[in-house]
């Protein structure tokens, strides 16, 4: 492997990190989209249009295929091996159970604050999708109480197999501040 020169756009392993500007993560593996899911999805989330369970029905509505429904990119967190929030064997967890696990310093001032879904076309059964994750806005805020609060903007693209862009999520973020002090 040779080294990126200086014009080149770092690509790092396949991880879940904090990603700089202009350094996207690049995430693999890809994200196929399968009907069993989409239809386990859709039955989660207490949607009951018959569009995602009949490709019937979707031709019938002008779809090209089943679609997934609206939100479904975020179960795209499944292929990702390094994805943070996944408990794994032999290694402590802060996730549910019995007691709140260990206390992860670095969530405990940040919050989920917004969530936007930008589609570009439907997302259909068949499709397999790739994405990257990059820095967005960075901005700042006073609270009520007089306390700083960042937000921070995480823009990520998925593209289809033919690298067409298909959706793009945009996370926003909030640190408190208050870290170590759970919540």
């Amino acid at each position: 492997m040779t080294e990126p020169t200086i014009n080149e756009p770092t690509i790092k392993e396949p991880t879940i990190n904090e990603p700089t500007i202009n350094e996207p993560t690049i995430n693999e593996p890809v994200f196929p989209v399968e009907a069993s899911h989409v239809l386990m999805f859709a039955r989660a989330i207490h949607d009951q249009s018959p569009v995602h369970r009949s490709r019937e029905a979707a031709m019938s509505r002008g779809l090209a295929g089943i679609p997934a429904p609206l939100t479904f990119v975020q179960a795209g967190a499944q292929f990702d091996p390094d994805y943070p929030l996944r408990p794994r064997p032999d290694e402590a967890w802060f996730g549910s159970g019995g007691d709140a696990g260990f206390v992860n310093e670095r969530l405990t001032s940040l919050l989920h604050a917004e969530q936007h879904f930008e589609y570009h076309r439907p997302i259909v059964v068949g499709d397999t999708l790739t994405w990257q994750t990059r820095d967005g806005e960075t901005w700042t805020k006073t609270s009520r109480s007089g306390a700083q609060l960042t937000f921070h903007e995480l823009v990520t693209e998925f593209r289809d197999a033919e690298g067409r862009l298909v959706v793009t999520a945009r996370a926003v973020t909030v640190d408190t501040g208050a870290k170590g002090e759970p919540r």
